[in-house]
């Protein structure tokens, strides 16, 4: 691992903490806003939507320009959407006109979202070789879930009354904020800042790529084909799959969980967020095991999928604190377990099949049209009124069902090519794109 892997790692920490936890001030906000449940996770749609949307350019331009430079420069977006979101009261609006602007500010920070993340995957596949990928995959996976657990306990932290108090009256703080979102909008914002100090530092990898399409139509009709190429590929379709299911159940889990702290524990926001944390550790534990799991036996960890969704029943029938942080880090571990190793294989057949841009772009829209379909309909489920229990079982059992679903797939593909899980690691770049 080089210098700039890790400069790489400490950007992408950076921007995760600062992500996760203005999720957690935006939420705070619709609660002080007096906004319906369901809105929190409707925000949270329209900040996928712009992964979606943007799908077919960003990965062109990741890949048009050193992507240390397109992490600065998309970091600054997810700042704008921040500071966007802190003037929310300095317009002179109504409490429904916030909120459009709350919706607004995050879908901002989602399209910097959209377009930082195939330069930040992308620059790990262009530092690193094909047998550090799992390694490499862990460390960022890990890292990224330690950043969402002290993102999310972050924003917990400062949204909570006593600390929100304590921080309006810091004579650097009080001219310019004075609620409690205010207080952690304010300070989130310099996380970004430290996040495009580190981006700014990140060295160039001199790997270029082919001159990228510039014409929308062309770059739809590209991106198109890209999709198939990555769908068609028998090792490709499968991790393709596994990590779409990953990222939308994730997704929608934490919304989950936030709901279910509120509802079966009785919990405040401040406090469901530390929730949210317990099983992002558990995220972590697992990924640092996953790390010791070769990439050509990536595909065996698939089981793991099955048995998360079955555990994530056991949630209704939990009441004690020990017992609800056990079953939290459990699902957590399982699921970093699973998902680390097929990550990398996705990302060493993108490489192969694709670009490094490209083939993030093509992930990141799969996962995150995954996530529009889960959160829309966990959203719907709450505007129905259904109790958060039963939410909760349908969850798992739709997790465990399409996880044993795609095993089933990938024993058909071993089948159809008995060599194929021997070949992983052997291709050269750009060889199934070339062919195309």
């Amino acid at each position: 691992m080089n210098k700039g892997f890790y400069l790489v790692m400490a950007a992408q920490a950076l921007s995760s903490i600062a992500d996760n936890a203005l999720l957690i001030a935006a939420i705070a906000l619709i609660v002080d806003l007096q906004g319906p449940a369901w809105m929190a996770p409707m925000m949270k749609w329209w900040f996928a939507l712009s992964y979606v949307v943007l799908a077919a350019f960003v990965g062109a331009f990741a890949d048009s320009f050193p992507k240390g430079r397109v992490m600065f420069a998309t970091n600054a977006i997810k700042l704008i959407g921040c500071l966007m979101m802190f003037c929310h009261q300095y317009f002179g609006m109504s409490d429904a006109q916030q909120l459009v602007l709350v919706f607004v500010s995050y879908t901002l920070v989602g399209v910097g979202a959209a377009a930082y993340s195939p330069a930040k995957y992308g620059i790990v596949t262009e530092m690193l070789k094909p047998e550090l990928l799992v390694k490499g995959n862990s460390w960022i996976e890990g890292l990224t879930v330690l950043s969402i657990i002290a993102g999310t306990v972050l924003g917990g932290v400062l949204i909570s009354p006593h600390v929100a108090a304590v921080l309006a009256e810091h004579p650097l703080i009080a001219p310019l904020a004075k609620t409690r979102t205010e207080v952690a909008i304010l300070l989130i914002s310099l996380i970004y800042l430290l996040a495009a100090l580190c981006n700014l530092l990140i060295p160039r990898t001199n790997i270029h790529y082919p001159p990228q399409q510039r014409h929308p139509l062309k770059l739809l009709k590209e991106f198109r084909n890209y999709v198939c190429i990555l769908w068609q590929d028998k090792l490709g379709q499968i991790s393709l799959a596994v990590t779409t299911l990953f990222w939308g159940a994730g997704a929608t889990l934490q919304f989950i969980v936030i709901e279910w702290g509120a509802q079966h524990l009785g919990y405040r926001l401040d406090q469901a967020s530390i929730l949210m944390g317990v099983a992002a550790l558990g995220t972590v534990f697992g990924a640092v095991f996953a790390a010791r799991v070769p990439l050509k036996k990536s595909l065996r960890v698939l089981p793991v999928g099955v048995l998360m969704g079955l555990i994530v029943l056991l949630m209704p029938f939990v009441y004690e604190k020990w017992a609800v942080y056990v079953l939290l880090m459990s699902i957590g571990g399982l699921s970093g377990f699973f998902v680390v190793p097929m990550n990398a294989l996705l990302q060493h057949r993108g490489h192969v099949l694709l670009s490094a841009g490209h083939s993030i772009a093509v992930q990141n829209f799969n996962e995150q049209l995954n996530i529009l379909f889960m959160l829309a309909f966990y959203s719907l489920l709450l505007w129905l009124g259904l109790p958060i229990n039963y939410i909760i079982v349908l969850f798992g059992l739709l997790v465990a069902c399409l996880m044993t679903v795609f095993i089933m797939w990938k024993n058909a593909n071993m089948r159809a090519q008995p060599q194929l899980e021997a070949s992983i690691g052997q291709e050269g770049h750009g060889q199934a794109l070339a062919s195309h």
